[in-house]
């Protein structure tokens, strides 16, 4: 295989993933593992996309979804490798899992990795405590003095995130978080003759998601697309199955399947307890329970 050479800035048009300098050059991280290192920085460029869809807890923290499917598919490697280096990551303390429950996806959070020498300026802090002011002024003008570290990574921490190439990776993220979000195989098997409505529906959510319209029509009425982005990636299966009962029990002939569907998924987490609420009346004035 033969490879071109770079000429002027032909390489600016292409997109990098960027990896903290300081993992190389400082002394915490140099036990880390290249390997470790490499996926960090993957981390840290899916939390610009986490921040572009308002992913954060009830602290403001911003979160990433990454599971090992998805590990094993970017570093290239088989699981135990995958599961062990998040487990170095998480073990020096760059990333914090948190898990949220049955059939829901383990969330991440990736840590600043430039807390080291805030912890080391805190205790420098202690130390001099005792000190003239005039003196804690000067150990911070020379900390300062380093114009590498202070151009790179200090003043402008955005530098180390690179915008994620949507036109061929965010159809793929956004699949594996819904197939794991939504439990898809167990979907899968409990509606084993529906598995082609199973898969249109994940379509239809991919296709709103990953969309780059402003709005998207639904049941006539227009909404902005980040909204209705922000409820679909609030589904989860009990909302699907809630759909394939509604698509069921629904006695009139559906002309626009894909309006009906995008309409039901989108009302599904404000509409879903009153659907079976009313089953259940029914089910108890007909003496069935």
């Amino acid at each position: 295989m033969k490879f071109d050479y770079f000429y002027e800035n032909q390489s600016e048009k292409y997109s990098f993933y960027r990896i903290p300098k300081a993992l190389f050059t400082e002394g915490p991280f140099q036990n880390l593992s290249t390997d470790a290192k490499v996926l960090y920085g993957l981390l840290l460029e899916r939390t610009s996309l986490s921040q572009e869809n308002g992913w954060l807890d009830e602290n403001g923290r911003v979160y990433v979804y990454f599971t090992i499917k998805a590990v094993k598919a970017s570093m290239g490697c088989a699981n135990d490798k995958a599961c062990g280096l998040l487990k170095e990551l998480e073990r020096i303390g760059l990333i914090e899992k948190r898990k949220q429950g049955l059939c829901k996806p383990t969330i991440i959070y990736v840590k600043d990795f430039m807390g080291f020498r805030k912890t080391e300026r805190r205790n420098s802090d202690n130390q001099n405590s005792g000190v003239p002011k005039i003196r804690i002024l000067d150990d911070r003008k020379s900390e300062s003095n380093n114009t590498e570290n202070n151009n790179t990574e200090l003043n402008n921490p955005n530098l180390i995130l690179s915008g994620l190439d949507v036109d061929k990776d965010e159809r793929s993220v956004y699949h594996d978080i819904l197939m794991e979000q939504l439990s898809m195989e167990i979907l899968y098997e409990r509606y084993p003759f529906e598995r082609e409505t199973l898969d249109a529906i994940l379509d239809m959510m991919l296709d709103i998601i990953c969309s780059k319209k402003e709005y998207i029509l639904i049941a006539g009425d227009k909404r902005p697309l980040n909204v209705v982005k922000s409820q679909f990636l609030k589904l989860n299966s009990t909302h699907i199955e809630y759909v394939m009962d509604c698509m069921k029990d629904n006695p009139v002939k559906v002309r626009n399947i894909k309006q009906y569907l995008l309409a039901t998924l989108y009302n599904a987490p404000l509409t879903i307890n009153s659907y079976y609420q009313a089953m259940v009346n029914n089910d108890m004035a007909e003496g069935r329970i």
